[in-house]
């Protein structure tokens, strides 16, 4: 286990480099020139290149690209261009609300779909999986900026259960008043395609031989599916929670924006119409290294979920 831990995170570094490279030299080429974004329409050349001097834009370009990996290594990516505060500070004060939404989202996405889908599979065939299909496949087929529009019309402004927009500082007082909301419409989004993904992983092993000899053996279908088919597919689970994580983390963009709520992803979404190149670049950067880490850790959880996975 320690020497595929080395290998794996030896092999990460390689691929660190060249997220690095492309996103410096992306900003670098593509990303327009910041000291004209910066400085505005009326600027006259001498504060454009007062402000290009400094930024630091006038040096040449490998020293920006190590001053660059400096910001990576050091976790200090200065200060943001538009509001001059320092960007590590900034997503230290941003991240626990985006935590606040993301991490109940992601568990019960997981927590609903599993079930949901093992009743189906348990149905399978049936009317009620074949109504249940046809409700997942329309409900895929709405947009989630419906959700939020009837959601918060309905939820909010008609029945008056929850807040619109709104956040404070005590995390218990958002996740009981403020991010229900946002919480519920985002599974009520995310939970078809999941119920729809986890039933094919629950009829593939149906399929499987193993299943067919415990039938043999007079275990009962319930038990075949909990106790067998239930274990055996956790590891494409664990693979499709795995790509879950950075996806939710991008799709709670939406959700801040639309609920007000002061979380990273509205941050980013501010960067982008700003031009903040320092508060985009280091977002691109920890996602990055965020999903490296995630599939590390979900191969090495394939091993103590199944004692038959050999990492090479």
């Amino acid at each position: 286990m320690a020497v595929y831990l080395v290998r794996r995170l030896w092999q990460m570094v390689p691929t660190l480099a060249g997220v690095v490279l492309l996103v410096f030299f992306l900003f670098k080429w593509f990303g327009g020139d910041p000291a004209e974004i910066l400085g505005g329409l009326n600027a006259t050349p001498e504060q454009i290149e007062a402000i290009r001097d400094q930024l630091g834009l006038n040096r040449p370009v490998l020293e920006q690209l190590w001053i660059f990996v400096k910001q990576i290594v050091s976790f200090d990516w200065g200060k943001s261009w538009a509001t001059q505060e320092q960007v590590s500070s900034l997503f230290a004060s941003r991240l626990p609300a985006s935590l606040t939404v993301m991490l109940p989202i992601l568990l019960l996405e997981v927590l609903l779909a599993i079930p949901f889908a093992l009743l189906v599979a348990y149905l399978r065939g049936s009317l009620t999986d074949r109504a249940i299909m046809v409700a997942t496949t329309v409900a895929l087929s709405i947009s989630f900026l419906v959700y939020v529009i009837v959601g918060q019309y309905v939820f909010a402004f008609r029945l008056g259960w929850f807040p619109v927009q709104g956040w404070s500082d005590s995390t218990w007082t958002n996740l009981a008043v403020y991010a229900p909301l946002p919480v519920l419409l985002a599974v009520a989004v995310r939970l078809a395609p999941q119920t729809r993904l986890y039933r094919s992983f629950f009829l593939d092993e149906i399929g499987q031989d193993y299943v067919r000899t415990a039938r043999a053996k007079g275990l009962g279908e319930s038990a075949i599916l909990t106790k067998h088919v239930l274990r055996n597919a956790t590891i494409p689970i664990l693979t499709n929670v795995a790509v879950l994580l950075p996806e939710i983390f991008v799709g709670s963009f939406l959700i801040e924006v639309f609920f007000s709520i002061p979380g990273i992803g509205r941050e980013v979404l501010l960067a982008v119409n700003r031009s903040d190149y320092p508060v985009i670049q280091a977002v691109t950067i920890y996602l990055a290294v965020l999903t490296m880490v995630i599939n590390l850790v979900t191969d090495v959880l394939y091993k103590f979920v199944d004692p038959r996975v050999v990492l090479k």
